[in-house]
């Protein structure tokens, strides 16, 4: 089975390195977690558990995203928010390199391990997870976002086909819930601040999302001249 394989590489200040190697099963699209990795307490499905979540302790001993994020935990535990460093990322199509800051870094990692997880609410960011872009900016993270639902929406039945926004904006008010409980796990674990602001990070773009989603396409519309002159030329004739 050939996995989807994606390498984050941190190159400290003080000369330290570290390498996180992530595999995405091919058919789920979730991380495949190392048969060593540490289960703490604050992973435990009703440590502060999702107010939504469907999951139960007797099927779900932990929660999926606190799983995910244990490796994250175990790089970022104890470096501050603004600290920077060079990172590098690696999937089968690019390499990023960048120096940025641990919050930025820690934000674009934890966005892939949360919606690869396996959480029934995550799962509608399996396909960005597939392709992932490390560092998106908002205005990229919104255009795959959008892109992600609308061809979703398209390969539905053209009879049950929704391409308003309501269902992503549910998706992202589900999100919301997400992350405040993410929050209180790790504030009751962290030592320094970058993974607490980099969940801060998701959350602030989980709630603007449904509010700058159409404006920010409406900004984009030139991108899309092309198909549009088409379409115009088209009903015209």
């Amino acid at each position: 089975m050939e996995t989807i394989d994606i390498k984050y590489q941190f190159f400290f200040n003080d000369g330290s390195d570290a390498c996180l190697n992530l595999r995405l099963h091919p058919k789920t699209l979730e991380i495949m977690p190392d048969k060593d990795q540490a289960s703490p307490d604050w992973a435990e499905l009703e440590f502060n558990q999702c107010s939504h979540c469907p999951l139960a302790k007797e099927n779900s001993p932990h929660c999926p995203v606190a799983l995910n994020l244990v490796s994250v935990f175990d790089i970022f535990n104890r470096i501050l928010s603004y600290e920077e460093f060079v990172i590098e990322v690696t999937t089968e199509e690019r390499t990023v390199r960048q120096k940025t800051s641990a919050q930025r870094v820690a934000s674009s990692l934890m966005g892939l391990l949360i919606g690869a997880s396996g959480c029934p609410h995550t799962a509608f960011f399996k396909s960005m997870a597939r392709y992932h872009l490390p560092l998106a900016s908002q205005e990229e993270t919104i255009f795959r976002a959008a892109s992600a639902y609308l061809i979703a929406q398209y390969l539905l039945h053209e009879n049950m086909a929704n391409f308003s926004f309501a269902g992503l904006d549910q998706i992202y008010q589900n999100m919301q819930v997400i992350n405040s409980a993410v929050a209180k796990r790790l504030r009751s674990a962290v030592e320094a601040d970058s993974m607490l602001n980099a969940i801060a990070i998701l959350d602030l773009n989980a709630q603007v999302m449904p509010m700058v989603i159409e404006d920010t396409l409406d900004d984009v519309r030139y991108v899309f001249e092309p198909y549009l002159k088409v379409q115009n030329a088209q009903s015209g004739s």
